[in-house]
């Protein structure tokens, strides 16, 4: 059942994880902002219009009134609000305005009744809540013993808002954090810190939200209200957005020696990871030597034999909604293809084989003008056909994609694709979820992740989907988030590691899936204890040639302690937990990590 809150019971659950609250917007008049003396009005002329605004309408009580506890150290407005010297009068007035347009719009939003997928004490409660940044704490007791091959940085990205969401929050839409645990030769250290956005640059300057949130806020009328009103912002110039809007919290990639922060919203984030330290620095806005100009998904696809790097970009607005380019070994980007899409489609993630891109063309579309009408913009739209497109790695264009229709098909992730020459058949492995569109739009039907795999006739246009556990076996459990042994993808593979997202959304451990029979090994990490995404690293020393020699890493919070731990397991055995690491503060819930080897960070740019 959706159900309203208080600013006040918002507040006290956000000072009870020692996070940084937004703060308050203080009672004010264009009188503390040195504009006016004794009028009570303004008038202002600019190059293409006379502004006059009033005073009275300008003053306005606080809004938010929240705790004072702070962990993050944000300076509070001043009295005259703006600490933007550079703003001028007439943008000092018109801040005053907007703001007192946003708080009457947050306040008529509070009135109604939030969805759990935009309500934030379901999207950030427990250990979905953000944490503060934590430098790096050095020597951390290590329980067992770390394998010599596990020598780097395991890093993960996650969504940990800066401030308190002022109205409707999805857990898609907090800010982007990295956490890292380094491991040089037994010595273990851990820091999380915040990816300096753009975004959040401004935000933490002003010392509050201010930038829209794409999936908690832009629903209905209030959304086309606050897209107007940020938009609004930036012709003033109080904002800019020209620079990125991206929260860069939901995949990671090591690429031509820099650490990628991703979301689908902008152009990735470099991230550098201090080989002595430990600790994080976000190096800036990447554009791979300003030759990327649009968007790029969170999850890339680094080819193990030839290091390229594979990507796509969707927009929601204008066509082309769907782009494919590629990375050279060194950095050097191919020119854009343009996929033909009817409408725009939500793509979170797609694969590669030997010689293919697949490329899911699904159900979730974006439909802006739903928001006129009062909903979503993320719709399932179930007259549409799911299909996936095939292209050559090396295409210049779209003209020989391949479109094989694959009826009431909704893959979140693809964990990995090959081809087998003898059937005419690409071989598709993802998770296909139902209801499609779950994560965004409450639904009464509960959610289900089914293991499949999806053959594909290149030649016939067939298809055909089989469940690969045997639910008559076994009761159904959810699996998401995972990987298969990347120095194996887009060929042929056993075994996948997924996590076992029960009771959803929480991890309750992961499962090492054999893809050919069926058998599934689970690894639990205990009672009261839940994870994330298993990360699979491959013994690199080892003169085994097995697929699956290597160790399963995983960040794991204790709810009943509230302590949080590093777990490494050995993927090739029995699944035996070789190590625990003890980390100095609690890691919430995330998404998405990679690792990253010690002769890898050396090299780093």
């Amino acid at each position: 059942m959706a159900s309203s809150f208080t600013t006040h019971q918002l507040s006290s659950k956000w000072a009870k994880h020692g996070v940084s609250q937004a703060l308050p917007i203080p009672s004010f008049s264009l009188h503390d902002l040195g504009v006016l003396g004794s009028k009570r009005s303004i008038r202002m002329k600019t190059s293409q219009k006379i502004v006059t605004i009033s005073a009275a309408l300008l003053e306005f009580p606080s809004v938010l009134t929240l705790p004072s506890k702070e962990t993050y150290k944000v300076e509070a407005p001043q009295k005259n609000y703006s600490k933007h010297s550079k703003w001028n009068p007439l943008q000092k007035a018109v801040s005053v305005a907007f703001d007192m347009v946003e708080s009457t719009l947050i306040s008529k939003e509070k009135q109604q009744e939030f969805s759990k997928t935009a309500d934030p004490r379901v999207q950030i409660s427990g250990n979905f809540a953000p944490v503060p940044e934590q430098p790096p704490v050095q020597n951390l007791q290590v329980i067992g013993t770390i394998p010599d091959c596990i020598n780097g940085v395991y890093v993960r990205n996650g969504a940990n808002p800066l401030f308190e969401p002022a109205a409707g929050h999805h857990l898609f839409d907090g800010d982007g954090m990295v956490h890292a645990v380094t491991i040089q030769n037994n010595a273990v250290s851990y820091a999380c810190r915040l990816t300096e956005t753009q975004r959040l640059i401004q935000e933490r300057d002003l010392g509050r939200p201010i930038f829209p949130k794409a999936i908690g806020e832009l629903h209905g009328h209030f959304g086309v209200a606050r897209l107007l009103l940020f938009y609004a912002r930036g012709l003033f110039g109080l904002i800019d957005h020209r620079h990125g809007m991206g929260v860069a919290n939901a995949g990671l990639v090591y690429f031509n020696h820099r650490l990628l922060a991703m979301s689908e919203d902008d152009l990735p984030y470099q991230v550098r990871v201090n080989s002595c330290s430990g600790d994080l620095e976000t190096v800036g806005r990447y554009a791979f030597d300003e030759q990327l100009k649009t968007s790029m998904i969170a999850h890339p696809k680094v080819d193990p034999e030839t290091g390229e790097l594979f990507a796509l970009s969707y927009d929601v607005i204008k066509k082309p909604y769907l782009k494919f380019f590629k990375f050279a070994k060194d950095g050097k980007k191919s020119n854009d293809v343009e996929i033909p899409l009817s409408v725009p489609t939500m793509i979170h993630d797609f694969a590669i084989t030997e010689n293919f891109v697949v490329i899911p063309d699904q159900q979730v579309v974006f439909k802006l003008q739903e928001m006129i009408r009062g909903g979503s913009p993320v719709i399932y739209d179930k007259t549409k056909m799911s299909r996936f497109g095939i292209l050559s790695k090396n295409a210049e264009n779209s003209n020989d994609i391949i479109w094989v229709d694959c009826p009431d098909t909704f893959c979140f992730h693809l964990w990995n694709a090959w081809e087998e020459e003898e059937t005419d058949e690409v071989v598709v492995i993802g998770s296909c979820m139902t209801p499609a569109d779950s994560i965004f739009n409450e639904s009464d039907e509960c959610l289900k992740s089914v293991l499949s795999e999806i053959r594909l006739n290149i030649k016939t246009g067939k298809s055909t989907r089989r469940p690969i556990i045997d639910v008559s076996a076994s009761e159904h459990f959810n699996l998401e988030a995972g990987m298969v042994n990347r120095n194996r993808l887009g060929r042929k593979t056993r075994y996948a590691y997924l996590a076992i997202a029960e009771p959803w959304p929480k991890v309750s451990g992961f499962a090492k899936v054999d893809l050919f029979s069926g058998e599934v090994q689970k690894f639990i990490y205990g009672e009261n204890k839940y994870g994330g995404e298993p990360f699979f690293v491959p013994r690199e020393d080892a003169n085994s040639e097995d697929e699956d020699d290597g160790y399963i890493l995983a960040f794991v919070h204790d709810e009943k302690t509230e302590k949080s731990e590093l777990q490494i397991v050995d993927a090739k055995s029995t699944l035996n937990l070789e190590a625990k690491v003890e980390l100095p503060s609690r890691v919430p819930y995330g998404f998405h990590g990679t690792f990253i080897s010690s002769n890898d960070l050396k090299r780093q740019i």
